[in-house]
Parts: C-alpha cells; sequence; structure tokens
C-alpha cells in the first residue's frame, strides 16, 4: 500500500501520524543518531527529510545512513527544485498555496517533474500554507512570501478549500521551523470541517500539552523537528500522545 493510502485509511480509522522532520544541514552526526534510535524506539511513522538549504549530496548520505538503520518510511520534504533523491520513498510536492510567488506556486515545480516521473518516488501534492508564527522563520524569508495570520481562520479555510479543490492531496498548515506559536487550534478545527483530505501541521510544536491540542483540533499527522533536535528525548512524550489516539 502506498503511504497516501496508509496516511487516508488511518484517518478513516482515526488514527494519528507522527512525522520527524531532519534537516541534514542542522543536526550533527552525534545528534542525528540519538534521534534516529529514538525514533526506531518510538514507532514513529515518517522521517521527512528537508530544509532551506540542503545541498544534495548531504542528502542523500543522511538518507541511505537511516534507510541502512530502519524501514521507517523516507519522505522528501524539499526546500526548492535540487533537494531531490532516489533514496527516499516519496516526496511531499508542495506547492505554496498561502502565497503569490510564482516560482513555489509551479515554477520550481515544472523544472522537478522530469525526474519524478522517472523516479520511483511516490508523489504526493500537498497544499502548503504558511501561518505566522510569531517570528520571521527560514522558510518565510527564503520563499518571499507572507504568512496568513494567525487570527486570519477565513482566509486559511479558503485557501485550503482551493487547494483541494485544484486536486491536492494533502494540507499542510506551517508555522515555520523555530515558530514561537504554533499553528492555532481554532484554525485547525476551522480547516479540518472544511476539507476531507489528510491536514497536516507543524511548527511551534514543543510540549505534549501543545500536541495533544492539535489532534484535538483536527490534525491527522503533526510534524515535528526543532524541539527534538534540542531535546531528544522529548519524543517519546509526543510519540506517547499520538499513539494515545
Amino acid at each position: 500500500m502506498h503511504l497516501y493510502e496508509q496516511l487516508t485509511a488511518a484517518k478513516q480509522r482515526g488514527e494519528k501520524r507522527l512525522a520527524v522532520l531532519i534537516d541534514p544541514d542542522k543536526l550533527r552526526l552525534q545528534r542525528l543518531e540519538e534521534l534516529l534510535g529514538l525514533g526506531i524506539e518510538c514507532g514513529v511513522h515518517y522521517f521527512f527529510i528537508g530544509g532551506s538549504l540542503v545541498v544534495n549530496n548531504m542528502l542523500d548520505e543522511v538518507l541511505s545512513g537511516i534507510r541502512q538503520r530502519c524501514d521507517i518510511p523516507l519522505v522528501l520534504f524539499p526546500g526548492n527544485s535540487f533537494q531531490l533523491s532516489y533514496k527516499a520513498d516519496a516526496i511531499l510536492f508542495l506547492s505554496l498555496i498561502s502565497g503569490r510567488n510564482p516560482e513555489l506556486l509551479i515554477g520550481q515545480h515544472v523544472i522537478a517533474a522530469p525526474f519524478l516521473k522517472m523516479s520511483p518516488l511516490e508523489v504526493i501534492s500537498t497544499g502548503y500554507m504558511l501561518i505566522d508564527g510569531g517570528v520571521q522563520t527560514a522558510v518565510q524569508y527564503m520563499s518571499n512570501t507572507y504568512p496568513i495570520p494567525a487570527g486570519k481562520t477565513d482566509i486559511a479555510v479558503c485557501t485550503a478549500l482551493a487547494g483541494e479543490m485544484l486536486g491536492l492531496k494533502t494540507i499542510y498548515l506551517e508555522a515555520g521551523s523555530g515558530a514561537l506559536n504554533p499553528v492555532p487550534e481554532h484554525m485547525i478545527e476551522a480547516v479540518r470541517g472544511a476539507i476531507s483530505i489528510p491536514l497536516i501541521v507543524g511548527g511551534g510544536i514543543r510540549t505534549p500539552e501543545k500536541a495533544a491540542a492539535s489532534l484535538r483540533a483536527g490534525a491527522d499527522m503533526l510534524v515535528v523537528g526543532n524541539a527534538v533536535e534540542k531535546e531528544p528525548g522529548l519524543l517519546r512524550e509526543l510519540s506517547a500522545v499520538v499513539r494515545g489516539y
């Protein structure tokens, strides 16, 4: 069964999913080994691999290293069209639908499409929506777009609806790496109520309480990165919350 089919089947059963985002440029080898070990121990569902400035040789090296350790699915989370590798299982084909930068709506996708067509990667088209997390994040700076204000739930709902109507397979609400505030629960709840496709939420989730609140609001999958990079042991608590659903 493809990863997307697994995700939709889990959604129908009311089960939640947890992904750990690994930025190859940030993690030193020792910390990566620790995080991988904990991820395997906790049974995380996916490793997302990517970042704003990842170079290809480092990407392949990290993917190969993880694959040698475990069979947890590896999903590319690309910051640009150069962050592609056959060594992963799937790719979130991100369209930044919250912004108006044509390169991130369709431009870089055109460049990547021939590679992806020939690759064994499962392509999961994803409506990527930046939500204001209280601080300018790397993805905001690199994408040259403004996030949706945290209080503008109506804009988020209409944007997510448009993404689903365009045929995108998932919606990803992202407060950004290092966000002060996670995506508000009222926004998650409103978007969840408006769309039928899986809803991914990430950015600013640093405590089990925040994770639980996001899941109660309707997130189908949580993505954690910065918090567990700084404190890998937190992954045990977050995993317990997710599996509690």
